[in-house]
C-alpha cells in the first residue's frame, strides 16, 4: 500500500507544477462570457449599459485568473492574454450572430433568433467552440479543448478547438457530428447530425499535418456523413448524401448519394 501512496504523491506533485484551473472554473467563464453576448442564452439580462460594460471587465480579470496558473507554460502574461482575447470577441459575437441567423434560416422548425440562441445544440455547441478557438488562436494551452468538451458533453456534438470555421455554419439537431482539428469550413454549411469530418489516419506522426478535410461554401451534409482525410475537398454548393462515406475530393456543384440499390452515385449539376 505504501507503494501505492507514493506513486499518488508523485502524480499530485507533477499535476500541482503542471497546474490548470478546475473544470467547473472554465465552465462558469464561458458561460458568463456567452450570457454577456447573448441573454437569450440563459435568460439573465443585464439591462444597465454600464453594467454592461463594468462586466466585459469582470470578463477579463476571471480569464486572467484562470490563466495564472498556467503562467510558465503562456507565450505572454495572463494578463496581456486576457486582453488579447476580449479583443477578438467582437469578432466572436459578429460570427456567432451569423451562426443563429443561418441556423433560424435553415430550420423550419425554429421560430426565432431567441429560440434558435436558447434552446439549440447546434449554436451551443458552436458559440463554445468560437470562444475555444480564439484561445487556441492565442496559443493557450488544454483550456480550448476544455471548453470545447464542456459543449461536447452536453449535445453531443465534438468540435476541435483547432478547426476552423467560417460564420453563417448551421448544425441541425447535431448529436454525433465530429469535426476534426484541422478540419476547414467554408461559409454557410449546413451539417445534419451523424457527420464525421475525420482523419483518414491516426498515425500519431501525422500529428502536425493536414488531417482532415476542406468544406467549401454553401456545402450540405446530410446525417451519417463521414468524410475523411487531409487532401479531400468538397467543392461548394456540393450536397452530400446521408450515410455516404467520402475519402477523395468532389467538384463543385457535385450530389454524391447512395441509390436505393445502395449503389455509389454522383452527379455534378454546375
Amino acid at each position: 500500500m505504501s507503494d501505492f501512496f507514493e506513486e499518488l504523491k508523485r502524480r499530485h506533485q507533477l499535476a500541482a507544477a503542471n497546474a490548470y484551473p478546475a473544470t467547473s472554473a472554465v465552465s462558469d467563464f464561458a458561460n458568463n462570457l456567452i450570457n454577456w453576448l447573448f441573454p437569450e442564452h440563459t435568460g439573465q439580462v443585464m439591462a444597465d449599459p454600464v453594467l454592461l460594460e463594468q462586466y466585459g471587465r469582470q470578463l477579463e480579470i476571471q480569464l486572467e485568473l484562470l490563466l495564472q496558473p498556467m503562467q510558465r507554460q503562456l507565450p505572454d502574461t495572463a494578463g496581456a492574454i486576457s486582453q488579447s482575447f476580449m479583443g477578438r470577441v467582437p469578432v466572436i459575437y459578429d460570427e456567432l450572430t451569423k451562426d443563429a441567423e443561418a441556423i433560424l434560416q435553415g430550420d423550419p422548425a425554429a421560430t426565432c433568433l431567441y429560440e434558435v440562441i436558447r434552446a439549440y445544440p447546434g449554436f451551443y455547441a458552436i458559440a463554445f467552440y468560437r470562444v475555444a478557438h480564439a484561445l487556441h488562436e492565442l496559443h493557450i494551452p488544454l483550456l480550448p479543448r476544455m471548453i470545447t468538451e464542456l459543449a461536447h458533453a452536453r449535445t453531443g456534438i465534438d468540435i476541435h478547438p483547432g478547426a476552423v470555421i467560417a460564420p453563417w455554419c448551421c448544425i441541425d439537431h447535431g448529436t454525433g457530428v465530429v469535426i476534426g482539428e484541422t478540419t476547414v469550413i467554408g461559409q454557410h454549411v449546413k451539417l445534419y447530425q451523424g457527420v464525421t469530418l475525420g482523419a483518414l489516419s491516426i498515425e500519431k506522426s501525422m500529428a502536425l499535418s493536414k488531417r482532415h478535410p476542406t468544406i467549401e461554401d454553401h456545402v450540405v451534409i446530410y446525417a451519417g456523413a463521414t468524410i475523411l482525410g487531409g487532401e479531400t475537398i468538397i467543392g461548394h454548393h456540393s450536397v452530400i448524401g446521408g450515410n455516404v462515406w467520402l475519402i477523395r475530393s468532389v467538384e463543385p456543384f457535385s450530389r454524391i448519394y447512395y441509390k436505393a440499390e445502395n449503389k455509389f452515385s454522383e452527379s455534378n449539376h454546375e
